[in-house]
């Protein structure tokens, strides 16, 4: 029977494949120095393929486990979890889903850097949300946490993907003025998905609202653009 010290066994694996010069690198590269987004986050220097080799011989954690590995000061050790957690919600039943979900949600404060959020939000909450009121993203979007606005935007790449955008440009238009590049980032890049499926649903969003766009979430959102077109937009942008 599996137990709630099964966490201990993640972390005595995790610790083993410990890099110091690699970990040196990615506290840079995620900002974790002070007054920075990722302040006071610690890295072990494991790269994700490494995490999800290890999330992958821990996929039947209990989530009382999983909850220990969320709350570690190592951020691979919590995207260890978060890993283990979308590969239970997309193998589970109804039950589990449910459960998973709602877990996430009550733990958004653990999810605290954009790489946490890219891997697993639409995996879990745009996946759970597919056939129900989205009204939960839009009050997410509203959110003082960064990270929550992140999780918003990230969530709708799930209803992207099957080619429903309404809620993504919802969200967009909620988060277009937001002050913190990284939400202008995936504004952006969210905004260039949709344009990668059906280019006149981004240009209608854009030509609405892209004088008024910060510079950053315009840059993202038309990266793909002929240089003739991007140029023109960003002459006319803020």
């Amino acid at each position: 029977m599996k137990t709630n010290e099964e966490y201990k066994s993640v972390v005595r694996d995790m610790k083993k494949l410990r890099n110091t010069k690699q970990a040196r690198l990615l506290a840079r590269f995620f900002k974790t120095g002070k007054g920075q987004y990722g302040q006071g986050d610690i890295f072990w220097g494991i790269m994700v393929p490494e995490t999800r080799s290890i999330a992958k011989n821990y996929r039947y954690l209990l989530l009382q486990d999983i909850r220990k590995l969320l709350s570690s000061q190592v951020h691979e050790i919590r995207l260890c979890a978060l890993l283990i957690l979308v590969d239970q919600y997309e193998k589970g039943d109804k039950s589990q889903k449910e459960k998973i979900f709602e877990f996430y949600l009550g733990n958004t404060h653990r999810i605290n850097n954009w790489d946490l959020v890219d891997l697993s939000a639409h995996k879990i909450v745009g996946a759970h949300l597919k056939s129900r009121s989205h009204a939960l993203l839009l009050k997410l979007a509203r959110s003082r946490s960064l990270w929550e606005r992140r999780i918003a935007i990230i969530s709708t790449f799930y209803f992207i993907k099957e080619f429903d955008f309404e809620t993504s440009l919802q969200v967009a238009e909620l988060l277009k003025g937001d002050k913190h590049d990284l939400i202008q980032k995936a504004v952006g890049w969210m905004l260039r998905e949709i344009g990668n499926r059906d280019l006149a649903v981004e240009e209608r969003f854009l030509k609405k609202f892209y004088k008024k766009l910060p510079r950053t979430l315009l840059r993202y959102a038309i990266e793909k653009f002929p240089e003739r077109i991007r140029q023109a937009y960003l002459k006319g942008s803020k």
